[in-house]
Parts: C-alpha cells; sequence; structure tokens
C-alpha cells in the first residue's frame, strides 16, 4: 500500500533561522518516502540570517539561496505535523494537524558559539523526532 509521505511544517517568526534549520536537517535525515519538511514564519524576513547559513554549512548545508516565507493556510494544508519554534501567540493554529512546540533561542545576532549551539539542540531534536515517528 503507498502512503503519501508526511509533511512537518517547522515554523518561527521570521524563518530566517531556526525553522530553516530545522527543516533542512529533517530533510537529510528523514526517509523522503515517509516524510518531507517545509519551513515558515509568521512574519518573514528578507533573507536567512547570516550567522545561521555560516552555522549550517559547517554541516555541510547551504542555506545561501534559502528564501524566507509566510506560513499561509495553503501550506499547511497537508500537513501532518506543525512545529513551532518561539512564534508565542502569533503561531498559527491548525485544525487536524498535530502540534509540538520546540522552546529554541533566535539565532538572530547571536556569538558563532550560540548559533552552533542552537543549530546543533535542533539537530538532536530532529534525530529524536524523526525515531520516535518512525520516519527513518
Amino acid at each position: 500500500m503507498n502512503r503519501r509521505p508526511q509533511t512537518i511544517v517547522f515554523a518561527c517568526v521570521h524563518n530566517a533561522g531556526r525553522s530553516q534549520m530545522a527543516a533542512s536537517l529533517f530533510n537529510i535525515v528523514a526517509d523522503p518516502r515517509k516524510a518531507h519538511a517545509l519551513s515558515a514564519g509568521t512574519a518573514p524576513g528578507e533573507r536567512v540570517y547570516a550567522e545561521v547559513v555560516t552555522a549550517m554549512r559547517e554541516v555541510g548545508i547551504d542555506l545561501s539561496a534559502a528564501v524566507p516565507r509566510l506560513v499561509t493556510p495553503e501550506l499547511v494544508a497537508d500537513a501532518t505535523w506543525l512545529i513551532t519554534m518561539g512564534c508565542g501567540d502569533s503561531c498559527p493554529l491548525v485544525p487536524g494537524t498535530l502540534r509540538e512546540d520546540w522552546p529554541l533561542g533566535d539565532p538572530h545576532g547571536q556569538s558563532p558559539a550560540r548559533v552552533r549551539q542552537i543549530r546543533d539542540e535542533i539537530q538532536q531534536r530532529v534525530r529524536q523526532f524523526v525515531v520516535d515517528h518512525q520516519l527513518l
């Protein structure tokens, strides 16, 4: 029986840091036949933060061409999961979508060491999520 892959949406405020890191890390770890990730923000920035691009490049992921986008009803319409990161009350509620909140620091303007810590925490959470939900 063929099942459509699950869609996991990672959302933060500007879609310029945490959610971009999470979606790109998820898409490397998860089996694409089982799930794929998208990222979006409640108030998208103009570009992915330079410090995030640098930190992700250190782990072999190039986000230099990634463009922040708005969380829209169309984007989350087919989502199985919505994982929010720091958008508080502005995070969308999507009926029929499972939701989890990851309280993570905002990497914008942080030192390289702090951005790496945030990246590594996101990577750990993504791996655990993939394992817990059998998406390997």
